[in-house]
């Protein structure tokens, strides 16, 4: 394992689909922008549901496929799919309930496995190859959960900023150990229910600290950011509701009095949910590169939407002492036990380092996926 110190550089209507024996592929260009790179937009149907992915016009080779955190979209991938090296073929796929890919609900008792398994068959109708898959946030738990159930259809991993292999919330120690045994203190009923009824009205603004725009700089980058306003767009693209974000509530007589509903993206990361004891036990092991900035207020030891440790600091009453989740040591704890893997350390960098430090992202990213 090894970090890389900082780099001088500035910072910068939804139609359900009946199921299909196979897929169905239907292609549209997107307007050209001077001399930019051509995006182009596919739907892409699989018995589950039709997907939208989008893929840079005449690039070929080794499949990258790009998948985007909670409440955004694949819009989120673009500079990075531009950049990367001649003989990789990036394709960025927006997950179910965001973007252009169909609503399906979301069964939170299966973890992350209704993502995971949209995006595996999603590998099958397009006949990829092993694919290099590059997950930020939510999405690094997604493409985990791809590597843990199917190991030879990977080529690669790379993790930006993911959440922790033990989900999000209701954890403490390395080992993820449940603070409660019903996952008190994780999924939909954690979230702020202002950020909530901003995103569903689609909310622009930056009137108030819980609008997604306000949010977004809060929490997605640590300094401001080109394109700031198409990726705020993005955010609104989040289908918001008890079948997609944040999901259901369920209540727990511990505290903080919440814990995972049955439905919805915040109960599929639950970590009565989700985890990945066994990731080590895969054959084979493709290498995996782990990126994160520093300074994520999101994925972080001492996590702000994290309730214990709103608790801890006092933002929270009540709290009995619970610990903060160490989501970074965590990840460092499972892949450790996985083996071939390195870290890489950004800092003056949040939660998004494609988007804060996107010179060195790439740097690192085009290098793992060269090696790989």
């Amino acid at each position: 394992m090894s970090t890389v110190p900082e780099a001088r550089v500035s910072t910068v209507p939804e139609a359900r689909v009946s199921t299909v024996p196979e897929a169905r592929v239907s292609t549209v260009p997107e307007a050209r922008v001077s001399s930019a790179p051509a995006f182009v937009s596919t739907r892409v149907t699989t018995p589950r549901l039709t997907q939208h992915v989008v893929t840079v016009e005449g690039r070929t080779g080794a499949p990258v496929l790009f998948v985007h955190g909670n409440v955004s979209s694949s819009a989120f991938w673009r500079a990075s799919m531009a950049a990367l090296p001649d003989g990789l073929r990036p394709l960025a796929v927006d997950l179910r309930g965001f973007g252009g890919t169909d609503p399906e609900p979301i069964d939170a008792t299966r973890g992350l496995r209704d993502f995971s398994d949209d995006l595996l068959e999603l590998v099958d109708a397009l006949e990829l190859p092993a694919v290099h898959l590059v997950g930020w946030s939510l999405g690094g738990g997604i493409v985990l959960q791809m590597l843990r159930d199917r190991p030879a259809a990977v080529r690669s991993v790379t993790l930006v900023n993911p959440i922790s292999p033990y989900g999000f919330g209701g954890t403490e120690g390395p080992d993820g150990r449940l603070t409660h045994p019903d996952g008190a203190g994780s999924g939909a009923g954690a979230v702020n229910p202002e950020f909530v009824a901003r995103l569903k009205g689609g909310d622009l603004s930056d009137e108030d600290p819980a609008s997604p725009r306000s949010v977004f700089r809060a929490a997605y980058v640590a300094s401001p950011v080109e394109d700031e306003d198409r990726y705020v767009a993005a955010m609104l693209t989040t289908r918001v509701g008890d079948d997609h974000y944040p999901g259901d509530a369920a209540t727990s007589p511990a505290w903080p009095g919440v814990a995972p509903g049955l439905r919805g993206v915040l109960n599929a990361a639950a970590p009565t949910r989700f985890r990945l004891d066994d990731l080590h036990e895969i054959t084979p092991k493709p290498p995996v590169l782990w990126i994160r900035g520093a300074d994520d207020v999101i994925v972080s030891d001492t996590s702000l939407f994290d309730l214990a440790h709103l608790g801890a600091i006092g933002v929270v009453p009540g709290s009995p002492g619970t610990p903060a989740q160490p989501m970074i040591a965590q990840t460092r704890a499972v892949l450790g036990r996985y083996g071939p893997y390195r870290e890489a350390v950004l800092d003056k960098c949040g939660h998004s380092p494609h988007l804060e430090r996107p010179d060195d992202f790439r740097r690192l990213l085009a290098r793992h996926l060269l090696e790989a």
